[in-house]
């Protein structure tokens, strides 16, 4: 569930600023020696995309403090995220040498789950003054460039021979955690520190064994002159496991407002450009074809249409003038069309004003959830919009049942992303994933939708419905013209794919970011090319619609309503099969459920980037269509 807006689940950059913080997002003073609390957030794997709590796993518990979860907001909790409490001690600037956190002894069950997430490849979330934990991971031989992945290994797996002779998988948890914990003086001469970093070293360390000692049940040691011996958890089989941790304080430079450059720092923006200029090109390619048809032919066309002499003669030829009585003849499934035209505009107008608003750095990583709950709610809030659009271009194209067609505006869209979301919900829950939408929360969800969304769509589809209707530059016949044959590359199905690809080509490089942030739980922050991307998308889909449905009406063809909306959302074919691509070259699923999820969550985003890019390729064709029927005179 925590993906059921896909194209928004992103996080935004923090913009660096020294005298403004965004509400709610102040930074927080330590005294030295003061407690800095370390809070458990999450379990996650790109190989299962099944968040579970912290405390799902056998870990150290605080003692003689009862468990305390932290208030979650509608992001967190659609994200995963239960933060608790943990026994971890740290002060400020204070180092601590190898501490035992505690015995824990596993039982049969315990050691088989463990074992199962090792082999499923989990990472372990920790929070520091909501500081994400991370690991520094380098990226060449010297070690001197490095790259952070989001928290730590839960374990690792390695082949062993067993007594036959045979390499079996065995696997081992990271036990001790090295906290690397970074802090910046607010003044120079003062006792104010600030956290700006906290990066984790796991290892796994097998104590009581061969230079590995525990002392007390307090403290350990360790003779780096010998081997580590690594701690191996056997599934189904009772043991007992030694956590502990040690924390290393050192002073930076990096100021609190910056402390999540660290975290966002990326060295592939040059793709980000190409990806620019790559649809920039495609931008420049539509729109030189734009023009030669509207200043060769289009004025060609319309000069001759207007010379009075001739004029039989024209009228006998072929051409978009000769539909001009049937042009604008209301469509089939009329409340169909303008519901799925109202949940565009609706989903247009809320990714515009999210993609804009993190651009300027108003939704802070440092507000967890943040985007998420802005989306959710300005979907709800832009359903106004959605019925004023619905209902004028109801009204338009002679639609009389406005209530009826102003709730089907108000539940298809919304009504299948629940409905796909909610079965999943199911498999999540059978999973006892922490994934897994709250009763609660879906209740909440389902008020936000009928008690907010819906009113706010029926109020505006009023407005709407009472204003004046677009106006036709021509009459409609009462008897229908009959449309000849038509050409073969003219096919609905053949013109949608060939429409879908040169807009797809504009944002394919940046769909491999959004699919990497989403599934294999990475940082996106770059908005300002989102937001780039996100408006040559919209002017190539613009561009591609008016091209087809000129052909279309060339071709005698009148029927361009439903066409125009499904020939300018054929790029979401191709996300399809681009996300099915990713699925097999990028993403390591083998179990079921995850993998029905993610195709699961890619059918909502597939259909939310149709109905978008199928809208605003609406919108121009009939802005096309209006111009260019305006521009000749009719008898």
């Amino acid at each position: 569930m925590s993906r059921l807006f896909l194209l928004v689940f992103l996080v935004s950059l923090f913009n660096k600023c020294s005298a403004f913080y965004v509400p709610g997002v102040a930074p927080v003073e330590f005294k030295k020696g003061e407690n800095v609390e370390i809070r458990g957030v999450k379990l996650t794997s790109s190989k299962t995309q099944l968040p579970y709590e912290y405390f799902s796993l056998p870990f150290c518990k605080p003692e003689g403090i009862d468990l305390h979860y932290k208030p979650e907001n509608l992001g967190e909790v659609l994200r995963g995220d239960r933060i608790v409490n943990t026994p971890y001690q740290v002060e400020m600037a204070t180092d601590k040498s190898c501490t035992v956190l505690c015995k824990i002894t596993l039982d049969e069950k315990a050691s088989k789950l463990l074992a199962q997430r090792i082999k499923e490849d989990y990472n372990v979330h920790l929070l520091s003054d909501n500081l994400p934990i991370a690991t520094r991971i380098p990226e060449d031989e010297l070690g001197i460039k490095f790259s952070y992945v989001h928290g730590y290994k839960l374990g690792f797996t390695l082949l062993k021979e067993n007594a036959e002779g045979k390499k079996e998988p065995v696997m081992y948890i990271n036990n001790h955690l090295r906290l690397n914990m970074k802090y910046h003086k607010v003044d120079e001469y003062g006792d104010d520190y600030r956290v700006v970093g906290f990066e984790a070293v796991a290892q796994s360390r097998k104590y009581k064994a061969d230079g590995l000692e525990i002392v007390d049940d307090k403290t350990c040691s360790v003779d780096k002159a010998k081997p580590l011996v690594f701690q191996e958890v056997v599934a189904g089989e009772s043991q007992e496991i030694y956590y502990t941790f040690e924390v290393n304080w050192e002073p930076s430079d990096v100021r609190w407002a910056s402390r999540w450059d660290t975290y966002l720092a990326m060295s592939d923006v040059q793709i980000h450009w190409f990806s620019i200029i790559n649809s920039l090109v495609v931008v420049f390619f539509l729109a030189g074809i734009l023009t030669m048809i509207i200043i060769r032919t289009l004025r060609r066309d319309i000069a001759r249409y207007n010379k009075d002499e001739d004029m039989e003669d024209t009228m006998e030829e072929t051409g978009w003038k000769l539909v001009h009585g049937d042009v604008f003849r209301p469509p089939k499934h009329k409340k169909l069309l303008s519901s799925m035209v109202g949940a565009g505009m609706q989903v247009f107008f809320m990714a515009l004003i999210t993609i804009v608003t993190a651009m300027f750095g108003m939704l802070s990583p440092s507000s967890r959830g943040s985007l998420l709950t802005a989306s959710l709610f300005l979907f709800v809030f832009m359903g106004v919009f959605a019925g004023y659009f619905a209902g004028r271009l109801y009204k338009t194209i002679k639609g009389t049942t406005w209530k009826r067609a102003a709730f089907l505006t108000g539940t298809v869209f919304p009504g299948v992303s629940f409905g796909i979301a909610f079965i999943l919900n199911f498999f999540i829950w059978g999973k006892h994933s922490s994934g897994a939408v709250p009763f609660t929360t879906m209740i909440a969800l389902l008020c936000m939708w009928f008690g907010i969304s819906l009113p706010l769509v029926y109020l505006g589809y009023y407005f709407g419905f009472r204003k004046q209707p677009y106006e036709h530059p021509v009459r409609t016949n009462q008897i229908p013209r009959q449309v000849p044959e038509q050409v073969w590359y003219l096919n609905p199905l053949l013109s949608t794919l060939m429409a879908g690809i040169l807009p797809f080509g504009a944002v394919f490089i940046e769909l491999f970011f959004i699919l990497s942030a989403i599934w294999e739980n990475q940082f996106y922050y770059l908005f300002g090319f989102l937001f780039l991307v996100f408006i040559i998308l919209m002017v190539s889909c613009g561009q591609i619609a008016i091209v087809m449905v000129y052909f279309q009406l060339c071709g005698e063809d009148y029927h361009w309503w439903w066409r125009s909306f499904i020939v300018s959302g054929g790029s979401a074919f191709y996300v399809f099969l681009y996300a099915i691509f990713y699925f097999i070259t990028k993403l390591e699923i083998t179990q079921f459920v995850p993998a029905l999820l993610y195709f699961g969550y890619t059918l909502i985003m597939v259909f939310t980037f149709w109905i978008v890019t199928g809208t605003i390729g609406f919108f121009a064709a009939y802005w096309f269509i209006r111009k260019i029927y305006a521009a000749v005179k009719i008898d």
